[in-house]
This record gives C-alpha cells, sequence and structure tokens, in this order.
C-alpha cells in the first residue's frame, strides 16, 4: 500500500500533515482497529489519537474501588490475543489495562498513539476527497477530566489553560472508537444546594485517590454496576468510611456473577497452569462462554410467551436469592416491578451481602437538597411508586459524595463533531431520522470513508462488547482495504440502505425485552433505542462476514475498475478451464449428478463476479 504519512507544503501557511488513516479513541475498539489494520492488510500509516492520559479508553479512566470486568476474562478479550495468564476469573481495571498495554507492545503499535489529543471537528473536503480534522493537543491533567469539566477551566481561566496548541490535519480515512460509555453526568440538576457542599464531590468514573475515606460518611448516587462493585468496599479497609448512604431510585435485577470452574480460590491457583498446559483449552473456555451467552439470549430476551414465561421463572429464582441474602427490610425496594433483562443486569458478588453491614444504608428516599456537611433525603420514597410511606425529611452528615450515576448515553461521538457531504453534522443527521443510529452500526450515507466501531445499536445484554468491536473492524476492513489500495477513491453506505437498515432494527427490537419488558433504561430515549442490537451475536457475526456489497456507494477508482476486470478474466478462464476439465471427466466415466455439482459450483463464483462487475457498470463509466 503506497500511503504514507508525510508532511504537505513544507512550512508554508497551507501546510499540513497527512494521515492515511486516523482512529479516534485508544479504548479496546482502537487498539482492535491498529491491531487489524497491521496484522490483515500489513498496514501501519494509522495514528490514535485520544484525550486522555494512557491507552484503555475506559478501563484507564475508571479506578474506583472493586472495579473488575463482569464478563469472564477468558471472553472479554481479543479473539486475535488470548491470554492464558488472567490472576481471576473477573480480574480488576488494572489488569484489564496492562492487558491491553501487553497486546500493543505484542503489535509493535504503541508508538501509534498520540494522548492527551482531543479531535474536535472532522470536516470532509468533496474536492479533496479526504477530511479535514482539529486537534487539540491538552494541557497536562486535562485530558483525564470529563468534557464539563474541561469547560468550566476553560470558561473560567481561557483556553489556554487548557489547550497547549490546536493543528489541522488531513487524513484519508476516519475510524471512530469512541465509547459509549465517556462523558459521565453531572449533578443532577434538579438537587440544589451543591454550591454550598463543603466536603468532596466527584463521579465514579473520575474517581479521586487524594481524598482520604478513613471515618468519613460517605453518600453514593446510585445502583448500577460501578456503585455495585464500590459500595461494599467503602467501609473496609484501606477506605474505612464511618457510613455509606447508597441512594436508589428503582431496584436492578442482581444476579449471580458466572461462577469460575472450580470456586474462585481454586481458579486463580490454578488457571494459569492449567491454561498453558492444555492445548485447546482456552479456546474451548472461551466457546463455552459464548455458547452460554447466546442460549441466555433465545432463551430470555426475545419478546414471546415462552421466554416470558422463563424470565418470571427466573426472576422467582432472583428474588429468593435476594431475600435469603439481604436483611428483611430491604425486600421490598430490592423488588423490581419489571422484567428480567430489560434493562442491564447487575452481576453480583459483594454487594447483596454487603447489605448486611450496619456501615451501610440501602433507601429509596429521594435526594432533595445539598448543605455544607449534608444532605437532606425524602420526604417519603420513590420505590416502590405505590408505596404509602409518608415519612418526614430526614439530614444525614455528608462529608463526601460519589456520583454513580452513570453517562450521557444518547450523545453519541460527544463531543467530537463530524460535517459530511454538504456540511451536514452527523449527530443532527441522525437526530432528523428519529435518533442515534447507523447501517450496521458502523456507516452513514453522506459521510464518505468515515467508519464507527461500537456505533448506535451494536451493545449486546448477554455477550462480550470486545466481540460485537472485533465484527465491526473486520466488517470495516473490507471496505477501508479499497481505499488503501488506491482501488476507491470513496465508500459510503447508500441512503435507501442505511434507511431501510434502521427501520427494520427499531421494528425488531419491538420484539425484544428491551422494548417491551416495562422498564426505563439507559438503552432508550424518548422512545428510541440507540443502543441494543435486537439480535444474537452470531447474526451479528453473519452480518459482518458478509457484507451487502450492493448497500454500498463506491467509487472506484481506474486501478479498481482494472482490478475488477482482471478478476472477472481470471475466473472466466477459470470457467473455461473447468468446463474442459469436466469434459475430461465425463470422459473418464464421472457420474452426471457429480458432474453437474462441479459446474454449478464453479458457475456460481462466476456469476458473483458479473454481478460485481455490473454494479460497477450502473454507476461509473467503466471503460474510459
Amino acid at each position: 500500500m503506497g500511503e504514507t504519512i508525510r508532511r504537505v507544503h513544507g512550512y508554508d501557511k497551507s501546510a499540513y500533515t497527512y494521515y492515511p488513516v486516523i482512529i479516534v479513541g485508544a479504548g479496546a475498539s482502537g487498539i482492535a482497529t491498529a491491531c487489524k489494520l497491521k496484522d490483515k492488510l500489513g498496514f501501519d500509516q494509522f495514528r490514535i489519537f485520544d484525550r486522555q492520559s494512557g491507552i484503555g479508553g475506559t478501563w484507564w479512566i475508571n479506578r474506583y474501588p472493586g472495579v473488575a470486568v463482569d464478563v469472564p476474562a477468558a471472553f472479554y478479550s481479543f479473539s486475535f490475543a488470548q491470554n492464558p495468564n488472567w490472576t481471576s476469573f473477573h480480574p480488576a481495571g488494572r489488569e484489564i489495562v496492562q492487558y491491553y498495554h501487553d497486546v500493543c507492545q505484542s503489535y509493535k503499535i504503541t508508538d501509534k498513539f498520540e494522548l492527551n489529543t482531543d479531535i474536535t471537528q472532522c470536516t470532509w473536503l468533496e474536492d479533496e476527497k479526504m477530511w479535514e480534522v482539529t486537534l487539540r493537543r491538552l494541557m497536562a491533567g486535562m485530558g483525564d477530566m470529563s468534557s464539563k469539566e474541561r469547560n468550566k477551566i476553560a470558561k473560567e481561566k481561557g483556553e489556554a489553560a487548557v489547550y497547549a496548541e490546536t493543528e489541522i490535519v488531513r487524513a484519508k480515512v476516519i475510524i471512530s472508537c469512541v465509547g459509549g460509555l465517556v462523558e459521565p453526568r453531572g449533578w443532577p440538576d434538579e438537587i440544589p444546594g451543591i454550591e454550598k457542599f463543603k466536603g468532596h464531590v466527584f463521579h465514579s468514573a473520575r474517581w479521586d485517590d487524594s481524598v482520604d475515606f478513613a471515618n468519613k460518611n460517605v453518600v453514593v448516587v446510585g445502583t448500577g454496576c460501578s456503585s455495585a462493585q464500590l459500595v461494599p468496599r467503602l467501609p473496609n479497609a484501606p477506605w474505612n468510611a464511618k457510613t455509606v448512604t447508597q441512594l436508589m431510585r428503582s431496584p436492578p435485577w442482581v444476579v449471580p456473577s458466572a461462577e469460575a470452574p472450580g470456586g474462585d480460590e481454586w481458579w486463580e491457583k490454578n488457571s494459569p497452569k492449567l491454561m498453558n498446559r492444555v492445548p485447546g483449552l482456552l479456546q474451548m473456555l472461551r466457546f463455552s462462554i459464548f455458547v452460554g451467552g447466546e442460549t441466555a439470549f433465545f432463551k430470555f430476551f426475545p419478546a414471546t410467551e415462552a421466554a416470558e414465561k422463563r424470565r418470571e421463572q427466573y426472576g422467582k429464582l432472583m428474588l429468593a436469592r435476594m431475600k435469603r441474602i439481604v436483611p428483611e427490610k430491604y425486600h421490598e425496594i430490592l423488588t423490581p416491578n419489571y422484567g428480567v433483562g430489560c434493562k442491564r443486569r447487575i452481576f453480583d458478588k459483594r454487594w447483596l451481602t454487603s447489605l448486611n453491614d450496619p456501615k451501610i444504608e440501602l433507601t429509596t428516599k429521594p435526594l432533595a437538597n445539598v448543605k455544607e456537611h449534608s444532605v437532606v433525603l425524602g420526604p417519603g420514597v420513590v420505590y416502590p411508586p405505590d408505596s404509602n410511606d409518608r415519612s418526614p425529611e430526614k439530614e444525614i452528615p455528608a462529608d463526601i459524595i460519589v456520583l454513580a450515576n452513570g453517562f450521557d448515553t444518547t450523545r453519541w461521538l460527544h463531543p467530537l463533531r463530524v460535517s459530511g457531504k454538504d456540511g451536514k453534522d452527523l449527530v443532527e443527521v441522525m437526530e432528523e431520522r428519529g435518533g442515534a443510529q447507523a447501517y450496521q452500526g458502523t456507516a452513514m450515507d453522506g459521510f464518505p470513508n468515515f467508519f464507527m466501531i461500537f456505533g448506535p445499536n451494536t451493545a449486546t445484554g448477554h455477550s462480550s462488547v470486545v466481540m460485537a468491536s472485533e465484527n465491526m473492524v473486520n466488517y470495516s476492513l473490507k471496505f477501508i482495504k479499497l481505499v488503501l489500495n488506491g482501488e476507491a477513491a470513496t465508500v459510503d453506505v447508500k441512503h435507501e440502505a442505511e434507511v431501510a437498515y434502521t427501520t427494520q432494527l427499531q421494528k425488531d427490537l419491538k420484539q425484544t425485552v428491551w422494548q417491551s419488558g416495562g422498564c426505563s433504561s439507559w438503552y432508550v430515549h424518548n422512545g428510541w433505542n440507540s443502543t441494543v442490537y435486537p439480535h444474537s451475536q452470531i447474526d451479528f457475526y453473519r452480518r459482518c462476514l458478509f457484507p451487502k456489497w450492493d448497500d454500498w456507494n463506491i467509487e472506484y477508482t481506474s486501478k479498481g475498475r482494472a482490478q475488477k476486470r482482471k478478476t472477472l478474466a481470471v475466473r472466466l478462464l477459470a470457467l473455461i478451464l473447468m468446463v474442459g476439465g469436466a469434459y475430461r471427466l465425463r470422459q473418464s466415466g464421472l457420474g452426471a449428478t457429480d458432474l453437474k455439482a462441479f459446474l454449478r459450483s464453479g458457475l456460481q463464483g462466476v456469476m458473483s463476479s458479473v454481478l460485481q462487475l455490473y454494479a460497477i457498470f450502473k454507476t461509473q463509466v467503466l471503460w474510459k
């Protein structure tokens, strides 16, 4: 591939650096994309930009107590870089980050990252057939802040306090690996008094290690996956909080975390030896976890009568488990009023058990006000919604408030802005069509050579997001290869294909528990589900493995057209040789049935080439 990173126009005012490929984001998807570009295409002329100060994306920035993966690590890892040395079945965030660093070292791509660099704008230049990209180099420490925090500092102290410099570069291809869980939700606007608070306030995704928890009163806002991991740790060493009050609006479904074979203690002691010494064992484990997840999808997630009965039965088992573990005073508020799977389940190891700790208090009294050294809860409760609880306001001491209230999941690509053909903004185009969307979760019409990894409607509630990302990377590379080889100037999905795909997807979502389970979740915003893929991961893998080429606009170059003619000629020659060979085989006594099958397979390959060539004829002058 002749594309290289280069400097254009020397030191003229119009000078810029050209990158054949820019990857936005240094998390799992960005790393997978970089590895695959190098391994499958033999291409290393790319850069990966990330605003944060380290490699690892979500796992780099989330450092709260107890942070760990809740999918077994054997499956929550790259298929092309499996790790036999995990220290536990569900390793801590620190180990996940180290794994990513090891993968980058193994594939020799560590030097491809440019950190503390924010990409704020991508603009398509139609005449040049490339993207103009605005890079903003950040001052030390700014990249690990949320965009809200950076904007606040820039407003108060000026942009020079946040940004060191701005650079305009250009790229042939942009691959957005911006994750969905990027921007932490801020303080709830409807809760007054936070400006008076004298203690510490921070989000779990921006954990402040400098804060001393010892003998402090802590308020944790939220009962999602992060809070279920951190709350049990806070009363114990080394944090030693005096009290922990956890505020819950509605209960999640809490299910047991997948058990390690032989139990956690046995697994941690023996698994590295077994995985390194028994050929194929790691692959077998990974496949069995995958099959288990797919089986659970077909059993529980469709909006069918049979699946609903299974969800009801499973829900009864989980409620019985909860009631065996937690004090009776929590039984009512920990009983969900919606179906299992409607929103993300908590895979629990410690949270329910920790509610027996006298230092921890779980409440559904609403947060009403904040004072200098306390918070006011109540009156009454927000759950159960039909409760007769009319208890008065309650003021409790607070030295630290931890926001574990999730992320801004409806703002795709934020804060990146992408302007495609005719200056159209990508997010605005999505919203005009009903909500965040993309063909195959990867591409939008009118945005040539722009790909999203882990875009809208690609998350699964039953499988590994790493696997989903890998599928999207492999899918995108089929088109990116044409551009980098010089066979196509641009590629983008057709408008009618994107609209048809999204329409069908939203229709299919209505036949799943995510739309019919009776809950309010971060998957859905204003009735539009922009998060979840409504089918199995097997189905998504199939779609990524076999692209519908007719759904794409491919502007072939003369080289690309010549390559197509060459491919057709080779296949026609193969057919001629096949017919000749068939004649000889027939002469030697081959049966008619076997001969027909032999010829049919050859004809199918040739017809495929003919149809592809015809598709080019429809849109371009082939023989000029």
